[in-house]
């Protein structure tokens, strides 16, 4: 989840100055980076996005761009100004934590987190959320140009996984910065969408991805799996079981979701094939053996995960993702 807005804009002026938005993460987006939320544009309890579909939650006022794990957010992704300005305000301080049910109630005003707002020329402003702990170092009235680092993707806030959150507004205003301030269509980009055209390119790819995925020697914990562990690039041939999974973001009632083991002699260790009943922003799903014997055979083991979409008004669909594990003494 994400932020309610902190701060109010106060710029003014008669005519909307254009604002060309990059990313304001520094990633590379579908590799190391994804984009899992957007505006939500239905003003009732109802979720509907500017392509008509769900990709957000009630009042989600931003887009979201989230990063693999913890363990990525540890190691540092820098947030970066999506277009060049002022600084307007900022917070830091705020833990790195999922929200408790505590602050849920009581912290409605600081659901940004640590966070940083920017005023930009024609009654342009764009708020940053989620930003880590300590890793904001900038003053009240400071100038930055798109791509200065303004800190560090967290898990500050009204956030349930690492992730920057970019709201934009126009004199106070919330805009859907792929519609622009003008919708022209009732499903569909905007005629004068803020993003830049490279950017809009990448951010229009299919939502749904299979982001990250590894082996585990047992059932691993899905906590476990989103702090970045389970990713060793060997195992011990004792292990009690090998275990691949998988974590995706979007999927979809329908879709076929199918996950295989290969050995070293690539003869098939297991495979595991379902239709998902329900849609969900994220799923993580596990197919795995027991060992037989004292011992795996030493070798290279090959994990695959491939999810098929059938829409009976587009082609097929179909993502996929492989990764391999060593198994050795």
């Amino acid at each position: 989840m994400s932020a309610v807005f902190l701060f109010a804009a106060t710029s003014e002026g008669s005519e909307p100055a254009p604002l060309r938005l990059g990313l304001p993460i520094d990633c590379r987006l579908g590799t190391d980076c994804w984009l899992v939320n957007l505006v939500d544009l239905d003003p009732s309890k109802g979720v509907k996005d500017y392509l008509c579909q769900r990709h957000s939650y009630n009042g989600h006022k931003g887009i979201d761009i989230a990063i693999r794990d913890l363990r990525a957010m540890e190691d540092g992704m820098p947030v970066i100004a999506a277009a060049s300005g002022t600084v307007k305000a900022f917070r830091d301080g705020m833990a790195d934590q999922p929200p408790t049910p505590e602050f849920r109630k009581t912290g409605r005003k600081r659901y940004c987190g640590n966070g940083v707002v920017v005023d930009h020329p024609g009654g342009w402003q764009t708020q940053y959320c989620h930003l880590r702990k300590g890793s904001i170092a900038l003053t009240k009235g400071q100038a930055v140009r798109a791509g200065d680092r303004l800190g560090y993707v967290g898990h500050s806030g009204m956030a349930e996984f690492p992730h920057v959150h970019l709201s934009v507004r126009h004199q106070g205003k919330v805009v859907d910065p792929f519609l622009g301030l003008e919708k022209t269509s009732a499903c569909g980009l905007g005629a004068a969408a803020l993003w830049t055209a490279p950017v809009l390119q990448q951010l229009t790819a299919p939502l749904s991805a299979i982001y990250n995925a590894g082996f585990a020697p047992t059932k691993p914990k899905v906590s476990a799996v989103r702090k970045g562990l389970y990713k060793a690039p060997a195992l011990s041939r004792r292990s009690p079981a090998l275990v691949f999974w998988a974590d995706i973001f979007w999927v979809r009632a329908g879709d076929r979701l199918t996950m295989t083991i290969t050995g070293p002699d690539a003869a098939k260790i297991t495979e595991r094939a379902n239709v998902l009943p329900k849609s969900q922003a994220r799923r993580i799903i596990f197919a795995g053996r027991k060992k037989k014997g004292l011992f795996w055979p030493a070798g290279t083991y090959t994990g695959h995960v491939v999810l098929e979409r059938h829409d009976p008004n587009r082609p097929t669909s179909r993502f996929e993702l492989t990764r391999k594990v060593v198994l050795k003494d």
